[in-house]
C-alpha cells in the first residue's frame, strides 16, 4: 500500500514514469516498485541497461528516503550488478538502514520475478529541515 503523501511525491517523478517504473508500495523508510522490461530498456548486448537498473533503484531510494516528510537529497549512490536480466518484470525493494537527524542510508535490491538477485544499490541522503507535505 502506498501512503498518500508518498504517492504524491512519486507522481512528480516524471522520468521514472516515462521509463515505465510503477510504485507498488511505500511506508516509512521503505518502498517497492516494478519495471516491466521492454525493448527500450535493453543495451546492445540484449540485457537490461545499467542505467535502467540504476533508475529503478533510484526511484525506490527517493520514495523511501523522502517518506518521513523531510526533503532528502542523495549525496552518494552505488550499484553492483549481480547478473543480467533480459525479459520479464524487475522488482526493486528498498529499506532504511540508518536514520539520523541529517543523514540516512538505504539499501535497495532488484530481483527478477523468480527471485534472482539482479543488482543491489546503496545510497545515502542528506535530510533537510524543510518538509514536502
Amino acid at each position: 500500500m502506498v501512503k498518500d503523501g508518498t504517492a504524491g511525491f512519486y507522481n512528480k517523478d516524471l522520468f521514472s514514469q516515462h521509463i515505465g517504473i510503477e510504485l507498488l508500495a511505500s511506508s516509512t523508510g521503505e518502498a517497492r516498485a516494478r519495471m516491466e522490461i521492454k525493448d527500450h530498456h535493453l543495451n546492445s548486448m540484449g540485457t537490461v541497461h545499467g542505467a535502467a537498473l540504476f533508475a529503478l533503484a533510484d526511484a525506490v531510494f527517493a520514495v523511501a528516503s523522502n517518506s518521513h516528510g523531510n526533503i532528502a537529497m542523495a549525496i552518494n549512490a552505488h550499484i553492483s550488478f549481480m547478473q543480467a536480466a533480459r525479459e520479464g518484470v524487475l522488482i526493486a525493494t528498498g529499506r532504511e538502514i540508518s536514520l539520523g537527524p541529517k543523514l540516512a542510508s538505504y539499501k535497495i535490491d532488484i530481483t527478477a520475478e523468480q527471485g534472482a538477485l539482479i543488482a543491489t544499490f546503496q545510497g545515502m541522503v542528506y535530510r533537510k529541515k524543510e518538509t514536502h507535505w
